[in-house]
């Protein structure tokens, strides 16, 4: 992967940045959280039990509110695989999608193991933090694409008729790379797709995802992003059920009121085109932060998977003081996910004072190891 440096990095750029950052992984966490507990409800058993707006608050999943799901687990994971892609890149080894597939191996470890194995040093910080270790319903799609050590790749890809959201779902940290040519942030997520769901639809709607994030995090309104992933995904093979459905959000908007009937429309048969498309709309028309969400929740289709992919564009574009403080207040994990984002923000912007390949801090590559998995 060449063509990746960075920007100059001013205080105030900074600043953004990691505001832009915390947004984004918070924005996917608790978009995640709200739809976690109407996940598998169609929208009548949502009114039904939440009142004739739909659900439009925080309620217990899992045994506690503002729980989260595997998107925000794995999302996690691809952000620990782009830092130490980073570190690593010191040794002379430069291949982010081996990076990130061995950091979705430690998550499936998560997914079998009781807790944290303190004696695999080669872990890192986040693979110990004990909440990660809870089984949140992943896919089946996730645990066979991680179920051996086997990196699928677009040649060869895992689970090749494999449609679903969830590989878009935990893409939005490749949007955070704003240093990078938005190319080559789609090949990077796509490529990263394709270890768990092989189906074009699933690997290009990350890619485009990804680049939509890529454009918020670097100042575009959510307008021009959309434009502009239209635009990149034009030149790539497949492309075009994932185009329809972007043109599908935008044709939406002028629609009228927003409200479940379109959204749940858009989601279609709920695999990754639908799922990327209503969130697009649901960014697009959202009054603020709070209403956005609120509409990506509330329908007939995977709730989860919809939170978090309309929490992390309007994260990213609006930063982390548009999210609503009370859900952010009962967020699970919430420490976890700040300390990851500072991190890769301090990563991104002054990677140099931490590491070079002849001096690096040990506090850092103790928390982000070379070591290979």
């Amino acid at each position: 992967m060449a063509g990746t440096a960075g920007p100059v990095w001013g205080r105030r750029e900074q600043q953004d940045f990691r505001s832009r950052v915390r947004g984004t992984l918070l924005g996917v966490a608790v978009g995640d959280a709200l739809g976690a507990p109407v996940d598998t409800l169609d929208l009548d058993a949502v009114r039904r039990t939440h009142g004739a707006e739909g659900l439009t608050d925080l309620v217990p999943a899992y045994g506690r509110r503002g729980a989260v799901t595997h998107h925000t687990q794995l999302t996690l994971f691809t952000v620990d695989g782009l830092i130490r892609a980073q570190v690593r890149r010191d040794t002379g080894a430069w291949h982010p999608p081996t990076d990130l597939h061995r950091a979705y191996l430690r998550w499936a470890t998560t997914q079998r193991d009781w807790g944290p194995d303190e004696r695999r040093k080669e872990d890192g910080w986040l693979a110990r933090e004990e909440w990660l270790y809870a089984r949140r319903d992943p896919a089946r799609a996730l645990l066979i694409g991680l179920g051996d050590a086997t990196m699928g790749t677009l040649d060869a890809p895992k689970n090749p008729g494999e449609a679903g959201p969830e590989a878009a779902a935990r893409s939005a940290p490749f949007g955070l790379l704003v240093g990078w040519d938005p190319q080559l942030v789609a090949q990077l997520a796509v490529e990263c797709a394709a270890q768990t769901h092989g189906h074009p639809v699933a690997f290009l709607a990350a890619g485009a995802y990804a680049v939509l994030v890529h454009a918020l995090a670097r100042g575009d309104s959510l307008d021009a992003g959309v434009q502009r992933t239209l635009a990149l995904l034009a030149a790539r093979p497949g492309h075009q059920p994932v185009t329809d459905a972007l043109q599908r959000a935008l044709g939406a908007v002028r629609q009228g009121m927003p409200g479940p009937e379109r959204v749940t429309e858009l989601l279609g048969n709920a695999t990754a085109e639908g799922l990327l498309s209503a969130a697009v709309y649901c960014a697009l028309v959202g009054e603020d932060v709070r209403h956005g969400l609120c509409l990506a929740v509330n329908h007939s289709g995977p709730s989860a998977a919809a939170g978090a992919l309309t929490g992390g564009p309007l994260g990213a574009l609006h930063g982390e003081t548009a999210l609503p403080p009370a859900w952010l207040a009962e967020l699970e994990g919430r420490p976890t996910v700040l300390e990851l984002a500072d991190d890769f923000a301090m990563e991104m912007t002054q990677g140099p004072a931490l590491h070079t390949p002849t001096t690096s801090s040990p506090a850092w590559l103790t928390r982000y190891p070379r070591s290979t998995l």
